[in-house]
């Protein structure tokens, strides 16, 4: 019976730390716990308990991962704004070259630093391609 209680202590912890870290880390060991304690007031030796939280944690994962991972938006990758500006247009306002380590550009009404992507020297006035946005640089191509 001690152990029963173990096992809904087990699925507790679990199920605050589902929901702390809504990261769907831990909801597989609730339903381990839940089966391993419904094995335990059964009687079931703590070997048998044991081999039950792990098996079934490892079926309700290889289960409902899948489906879940569906459902779900990809988290792993987040959008930024500056992926926007990849492939617009922007004009040289200041000539662009890596020797003086100079160059900006105006990508609307934002004047941006900019580098060329190959070395090469742009002069102003000079129609570029965006081909990426550091968090003050343009990476830039002339057109």
């Amino acid at each position: 019976m001690l152990t029963m209680f173990l096992w809904i202590l087990v699925l507790i912890v679990a199920a605050v730390a589902e929901a702390v870290t809504t990261a769907l880390v831990s909801v597989w060991f609730c339903v381990g716990a839940l089966a391993a304690a419904i094995a335990a007031a059964l009687g079931a030796p703590l070997l048998i308990q044991l081999l039950i939280f792990v098996g079934v944690s490892i079926l309700a994962l290889v289960v409902t991962k899948p489906v879940i991972a569906k459902l779900l938006p990809n988290s792993a990758y987040v959008f930024t704004n500056g992926e926007d500006d990849v492939g617009k247009t922007a004009f040289v306002v200041e000539e662009i070259d890596p020797e003086k380590g100079t160059g900006r550009v105006k990508l609307g009404d934002v004047d941006w630093g900019a580098r060329s992507d190959n070395g090469q020297i742009i002069e102003v006035g000079t129609p570029v391609t965006i081909l990426e946005r550091g968090s003050a640089v343009l990476t830039v191509r002339a057109k």
